[in-house]
């Protein structure tokens, strides 16, 4: 039976025609495989099933994804994360899960320079749970070019088409050309639109890729979307348990100190 196998063209153009045909032929691709976006079972001679190409600095790793978690697609890591995901996958294990809504934060770049903590959970909106990404600095955010001393942050969102929340009573409207990069089970960034068209670049990146809950993941492949939220320094805190997290999201809301908006899962 031929297998049910998609190769897009830009991973086509990094491994080459001749792999890629041993690909679809069934030469190279495994008949079952464990999905890199939701981690269960797949079977690419029973159902459609993506190519993702993982490249890092000096390694590359191809695996597989169920097509509705994920399209075939490059996606560009640290060569940390991949010899991680490679370490994973080789040992079959799965990673840990955290207590729900663990906050994660990438390394400062520079001293005294704000680092965006994002911290993942789920919310509960008109009765139905949603994943959700919580986004708020360390520090003021001030417009690039300039050096005042007030905080520009969620202005700078509004204007990439973040909409204002007084209260989390619906889910936020879509926001196309943003989406959120789910792969290996892990959460890895967050990309907005390149310039001029081009690819997505990351608008925020996890320095070691994020761990989120298994009711997380499967409710972002069910909506295939993820909410998220953002706040200036001081709104939100960290927050050890989901219920607090979501008073802390309403009493920003409730100050005007929130926006949102939902982006695509993997929407590269």
């Amino acid at each position: 039976m031929p297998r049910m196998l998609d190769v897009s063209d830009e991973v086509r153009a990094e491994i080459g025609d001749e792999e890629a045909d041993r690909l679809l032929a069934g030469g190279q691709a495994p008949g079952t495989y464990d999905c890199t976006s939701c981690r269960t079972p797949g079977d690419c001679e029973q159902e459609r099933t993506s190519t993702v190409l993982f490249i890092g600095d000096e390694t590359a790793v191809l695996a597989f994804a169920h097509s509705g978690c994920l399209p075939s697609q490059v996606v560009k890591v640290t060569e940390e994360q991949l010899q991680g995901a490679v370490r994973s996958i080789s040992s079959g294990a799965v990673p840990q899960e955290p207590a729900p809504a663990a906050p994660e934060q990438p390394s400062a770049p520079a001293p005294e320079q704000a680092v965006l903590g994002v911290t993942s959970g789920l919310v509960l909106i008109a009765g139905e749970l949603h994943p959700a990404l919580v986004v708020e600095p360390t520090a003021p955010i001030v417009r690039p070019g300039t050096t005042g001393t007030g905080d520009d942050f969620l202005p700078l969102l509004v204007e990439q088409g973040f909409l204002p929340v007084t209260e989390l009573s619906t889910a936020p409207s879509v926001l196309h050309g943003w989406s959120v990069l789910l792969a290996m089970g892990q959460l890895h960034a967050v990309l907005q639109p390149g310039g001029t068209g081009g690819r997505p670049v990351a608008w925020w990146q996890a320095h070691q890729p994020l761990q989120v809950t298994e009711g997380w993941r499967t409710a972002a492949n069910k909506h295939q979307q993820v909410l998220m939220f953002a706040a200036p320094v001081g709104s939100i805190g960290r927050q050890p348990r989901e219920d607090l997290l979501r008073d802390a999201l309403d009493k920003a809301a409730a100050n005007g100190r929130l926006v949102a908006a939902a982006l695509p899962l993997a929407g590269t």
